[in-house]
């Protein structure tokens, strides 16, 4: 870069020099010049100065901005450094809230990390997960419980659940994790699970109303007496479900794979809606509608 400057110079030098005879030295004299070879001279010199303070002023323009750019750039990658630097701290504060014994401060750690996913889309799939694994740990489906009425909802499981029925619309590879979990009576209106794998899972008297389950997992899944109204179930996978009880007004079984599942005495549902439903010759149907729609294997 130095050589092409210091050539760049010496051409530039030299083109003042000897330029206007390069150019028109068959008209111009070298000795005893006149005024009218002055003004030729003059003219050209002019000229080749204001292209040259031109160039110069351009260079430094362009300088100049690339300086700004590269400014802006370290700028903002250090404004992103700090922004992760707090985004860490909240994490880590976060969590340790959720491992709280108290439950207003679990429920201060689920919504910071609810705003932490909401910020940054890069701790999404973490805070995902997080909460899913919170909610595995608290309510967890104990053996022998079969027959047990179920204890009112803890605040801070419900809150997990509820943040993860209104996370932010991204795309995610795996499918969040609550088998086995005991989430009786729980609210989940709404909420947004699709392709949730709850096999195992105890959702008796649950509010899922126009809920989205998707492709969602549901082999072996106790369902009964759920409200499950205008809810979307298709392609969901209910091997060995029982929905007895459950309502089904206007739910969405398209595609839906209800094999060896009792729905024998499920309400609101109609011939029409079973037959846009996989069913196998084990799966038990309202007597409503035994008669009128034969089971698929």
């Amino acid at each position: 870069m130095l050589a092409l400057l210091a050539a760049a110079f010496v051409g530039y030098a030299l083109l003042l020099w000897q330029g206007p005879w390069w150019l028109d030295g068959d008209r111009l004299r070298r000795r005893d010049l006149q005024p009218a070879d002055g003004v030729v001279i003059t003219g050209f010199r002019t000229t080749l100065v204001a292209l040259g303070a031109g160039a110069v002023a351009g260079a430094g323009l362009f300088y100049t901005d690339r300086t700004l750019r590269h400014t802006r750039d370290r700028d903002r990658e250090q404004a992103r450094i700090a922004r992760d630097g707090q985004v860490t701290a909240h994490y880590v504060e976060a969590i340790k809230l959720l491992a709280s014994e108290r439950a207003v401060e679990r429920l201060g750690g689920i919504y910071a990390l609810e705003r932490i996913m909401r910020d940054s889309a890069r701790d999404h799939l973490t805070v995902v997960e997080v909460l899913a694994a919170f909610i595995r740990d608290q309510v967890p489906v104990e053996p022998g419980t079969e027959s047990v009425p179920p204890e009112p909802m803890d605040k801070s499981v419900q809150a997990a659940l509820t943040v993860l029925g209104r996370r932010p619309p991204l795309e995610e590879p795996f499918r969040i994790d609550l088998r086995r979990t005991d989430l009786r009576g729980a609210d989940l209106q709404d909420a947004r699970l699709e392709r949730v794998r709850l096999a195992g899972a105890r959702l008796e008297g649950a509010n899922l109303i126009n809920a989205h389950l998707e492709k969602a997992w549901l082999r072996e899944t106790q369902l009964g007496g759920v409200w499950l109204d205008h809810a979307h179930l298709e392609g969901a996978y209910l091997r060995g479900a029982d929905l007895r009880g459950a309502s089904l007004k206007e739910t969405h079984l398209k595609g839906a794979r209800l094999f060896n599942t009792d729905l024998s005495t499920a309400v609101g549902l109609t011939s029409d809606q079973a037959g846009e439903a996989v069913l196998d010759a084990e799966t038990k149907l309202p007597p409503a509608i035994e008669g009128t729609l034969r089971a698929t294997p």
